[in-house]
């Protein structure tokens, strides 16, 4: 996948197209000395990055206020600020543990004058009213669970970007939550998943 194709399936304005071109740039740039993505994946940033994050708003296109919890190179959370720029009351909370990731993400959204924030902190820590919680490659499911704890309890959906071994995954979850959620294939990868949490009840002794 290449811009144009980006850009025709996405729907994405040239201010947005330009904007995410500069996000590419930067993250290309950092990434030789912080190692946000791996190097191999950079090639096909519009479709193993812009593409696999920006299929998340057609999933909640209503959604204004995201949390994207384990933020690092801000994938998807970057790239749904960039989309959601000119959207009235569209806003996305990065959260991310790591102090000089936070100092990227930071840059970025500086530098594209992005509708975020920037919070150096674990996600359970923080006391946020969202509407959508999403991760990517941040942590298994039982784990993820547990850090979306606050604001899927709260009442927002997760829409957590996933791999080939979901399953196992959603299994797992299974012995330490009880939890409600189904599965959507990835429009950008055909082995990519995104698990759907509607409902997080009690976590179960274990």
């Amino acid at each position: 996948m290449d811009s144009a194709r980006f850009a025709a399936l996405s729907a994405a304005t040239p201010a947005q197209m330009a904007d995410l071109e500069r996000f590419r740039v930067l993250l290309t740039e950092r990434n030789s000395v912080m190692n946000l993505v791996g190097p191999a994946s950079l090639p096909h940033f519009w479709s193993r990055h812009a593409w696999d994050s920006a299929q998340l708003i057609r999933l909640q296109p209503d959604a204004r206020a995201w949390a994207d919890l384990g933020a690092g190179a801000g994938l998807p959370g970057i790239v749904l600020a960039i989309l959601g720029k000119a959207v009235l009351g569209f806003h996305v909370d990065l959260i991310e543990s790591m102090t000089k990731r936070c100092k990227f993400l930071g840059e970025v959204v500086e530098d594209l004058q992005l509708p975020a924030t920037v919070h150096n902190a674990r996600a359970e820590d923080l006391d946020l009213t969202v509407e959508i919680v999403t991760a990517r490659a941040c942590a298994p499911l039982h784990r993820l669970l547990r850090y979306a704890r606050p604001y899927l309890q709260s009442g927002a959906t997760g829409l957590f970007l996933k791999g080939q071994d979901v399953v196992s995954e959603m299994s797992e979850a299974a012995r330490y939550w009880e939890y409600e959620a189904d599965v959507l294939p990835s429009k950008s990868d055909p082995r990519g998943r995104i698990v759907r949490v509607k409902r997080l009840g009690r976590a179960r002794k274990v």
